[in-house]
């Protein structure tokens, strides 16, 4: 019995926030091979528009982090989006807003579900 209560014990020493900021250290070079890429990237000035927009016809998925420019500047971050929305639908790719200070941005052909409102 006291194996069964080990292994079913919950731990309490598990430093999630640990966890959760080195989840993503990782090496770039491991992922040379893959077909898409998720990537991460701060919308701050209109130069970043460029980049994402790159990215995205390359066939990335990106999460832009909106929150320093809102914070900063709403209207440079309206006008901002207003651009990266045209080009991308230009390139048949999608938008969303995730969280925020977070945007999600999809290649052509990758499609995010939209919903109005708790399901």
């Amino acid at each position: 019995m006291a194996f069964l209560e080990k292994v079913l014990k919950r731990s309490d020493d598990v430093d999630i926030e640990e966890l959760l900021n080195n989840i993503d250290v990782e090496d770039e070079t491991a992922y040379e091979n893959a077909d898409a890429y998720v990537k991460s990237f701060n919308l701050n000035r209109a130069e970043d528009i460029e980049t994402i927009m790159n990215e995205a016809k390359a066939g990335n998925v990106l999460l832009l982090n909106i929150g320093d420019l809102n914070k900063r500047n709403a209207t440079k971050l309206k006008e901002f989006i207003g651009q990266v929305k045209t080009g991308i639908e230009g390139i048949n790719g999608d938008i969303a807003r995730i969280s925020q200070d977070r945007v999600i941005v999809t290649p052509a052909n990758v499609k995010i579900i939209k919903k109005k409102g708790a399901q």
